[in-house]
């Protein structure tokens, strides 16, 4: 085994330890915590059994494993993104509702004083 598949796997089961111990004390909901439990055991695989990596080239159609690697991080990395920034724009427009509730409640509140 080569330094770098050491090194894979360490931290991969690292990742994982944390993850669960997130999880357990509801630090983070399960339905995330489940999706990078099964990232970091397939990293677990890749380290383990390097030769997945040319089923995969094979099955998508790429020369290299690494390749195909790379490029499903890629397209994972942009789901990802996508996903945080639609919670973003949830967020901003939840706080905008919140503050123009807000605002209405203190004017309310001035006018009774009066």
């Amino acid at each position: 085994m080569q330094l770098i598949q050491i090194l894979a796997l360490v931290f991969a089961i690292f990742a994982m330890f944390k993850i669960i111990l997130k999880a357990k004390n509801s630090e983070i909901n399960i339905e995330p915590a489940i999706f990078w439990i099964f990232v970091w055991m397939l990293v677990v695989l890749i380290a383990v059994f390097p030769q997945t990596m040319s089923y995969l080239a094979t099955f998508t159609g790429v020369k290299r494993g690494v390749d195909s690697i790379i490029y499903l991080a890629i397209m994972t990395l942009f789901y990802l993104q996508y996903r945080l920034y639609i919670k973003m724009e949830n967020i901003e427009r939840e706080i905008t509702l919140i503050v123009r509730e807000i605002a209405i409640l203190e004017k309310e509140k001035k006018e009774k004083e009066k």
